[in-house]
């Protein structure tokens, strides 16, 4: 805005910012109020303010049409001086090197932009220099009058949301808010949590259900619509990335309950998986299936109501809560209260070991339909995080020509039904319907 006393600029930046906005107000509203301006001025300053020939146009171009931007402080009259066609009326408010330099001197290089103050502008309003503004999940810094802004990929891409809500993928995507701000590095490390299955899962024999394969399967089938109440909804993992301790959990939780004909109806504790399956432990930074269901079947865990989730997760004196002992034929029971004292019942509930299933859709559904929802491991792509309703599916999307996009980690969800897919006949492919801890 001022130019020719870049120097001063620091001194007058505030007093000056507000007198120039008035002089604009002005300008704006009424363009025959301009004289106005120039009236105040006295003869002598007048005088003055002619025989002071400085670098005004000069410093900074414009000189084209009506540009209001294109003003600086003419501080030898104590007035301010515009260099754009506007000025040229009879009652002039031009630079005093206006005509030198707009009219009659060809070949200086004009600039299309007016010099500003020392700082950045961003969606009309000025930062000064080191300010530091966040966009999403990256920080830019106002450094030599630009914006320098790293470039990490995040979590929340408005962009891919409305790619994957325009095109015919199947599912709909959705900006979640407490997303937002994140990484998609931070998303993968603290918003999943399991390990890539050990070569001793991948080699496990698989079961087929013994539900006879002349059984017509249903057109759709959902856990909680045959056994109402003894199946479990998510609990929110936050930030705690344990997808290995609440699908384990939750999976063990309702099979108890459906084998058990609505006994045992508790929902199982995460947290009690999450602080004391102390082998190789990750907690709330990642862990393995196979370890939860054996410490499930060993040790066995509490109800979610007896060992609730922390509020802070990542708190060092989340130690692990619960103490248990055998009795000598296999059954543990509790040595110690609830951590919740309000829950009096400390019941310890195990599972029978564990055993993988078919990757065959139509197995998949059988085993549901027979004994319950299971427990599965996926690969996650960036565009999981925004799912919302749908059949999903990883969309690639032009984001993958960068590197810092072409990565994926693993998740454990439970699934509970399965849909038939929109043009295949029943039995001949089906999506497996789940949900993840959100």
């Amino acid at each position: 805005m001022w130019a020719g006393y870049k120097i001063l600029i620091l001194a007058y930046l505030t007093t000056e910012i507000w007198t120039e906005r008035q002089y604009l107000s002005q300008r704006e509203v009424d363009p025959g109020a301009e004289f106005t301006r120039n009236h105040t001025i006295s003869e002598g300053t007048r005088f003055k303010r002619a025989i002071f020939e400085g670098q005004y146009c000069r410093s900074f171009g414009c000189c084209e049409d009506r540009d209001d931007g294109c003003v600086t402080r003419f501080y030898e009259a104590d007035a301010l001086c515009y260099c754009d066609k506007f000025c040229e009326r009879e009652n002039s408010d031009c630079c005093p090197d206006y005509k030198s330099f707009c009219r009659e001197e060809k070949g200086w290089p004009l600039h299309t932009k007016p010099w500003s103050p020392e700082g950045c502008h961003r969606d009309g309003q000025h930062y000064e220099e080191g300010s530091v503004i966040k966009e999403n999940c990256n920080s830019c810094t106002c450094s030599g009058q630009q914006w320098k802004c790293s470039q990490h990929a995040c979590l929340v891409q408005p962009g891919l949301i409305e790619h994957v809500n325009k095109g015919d993928y199947g599912w709909t995507a959705q900006n979640y808010s407490q997303f937002w701000g994140m990484t998609l590095e931070e998303g993968f490390k603290y918003r999943l949590g399991t390990l890539p299955p050990s070569p001793l899962l991948l080699s496990m024999n698989e079961v087929t259900a013994s539900l006879a394969e002349t059984t017509d399967l249903p057109e759709f089938f959902i856990a909680s619509y045959k056994w109402p109440g003894w199946t479990h909804g998510p609990l929110d993992q936050k930030n705690c990335a344990a997808s290995w301790a609440f699908s384990t959990a939750s999976v063990a939780a309702d099979r108890i309950a459906i084998q058990s004909q609505g006994r045992y109806t508790a929902n199982l504790s995460p947290q009690n998986l999450i602080s004391c399956c102390a082998k190789k432990r990750h907690g709330c930074n990642s862990g393995s299936v196979d370890r939860a269901w054996w410490y499930l079947r060993k040790r066995g865990l509490v109800s979610h109501a007896c060992y609730p989730l922390f509020k802070d997760q990542n708190a060092t004196n989340n130690g692990c809560a619960m103490a248990s002992r055998s009795d000598g034929r296999g059954k543990r029971h509790a040595t110690t209260p609830c951590p919740n004292s309000i829950e009096k019942s400390n019941r310890i509930y195990q599972c029978s070991p564990p055993y993988r299933v078919s990757s065959n859709e139509t197995e998949i559904m059988r085993e549901i339909m027979q004994n319950g929802p299971v427990q599965a491991i996926m690969q996650v792509h960036e565009d999981f995080f925004n799912y919302k309703t749908g059949i999903y599916r990883h969309i690639t999307s032009a984001n993958e020509d960068s590197e810092k996009y072409r990565k994926f980690r693993t998740h454990a969800v439970k699934l509970t039904g399965l849909l038939p897919i929109p043009g295949e006949s029943p039995g001949e492919r089906m999506a497996i319907l789940g949900f993840f801890e959100e």
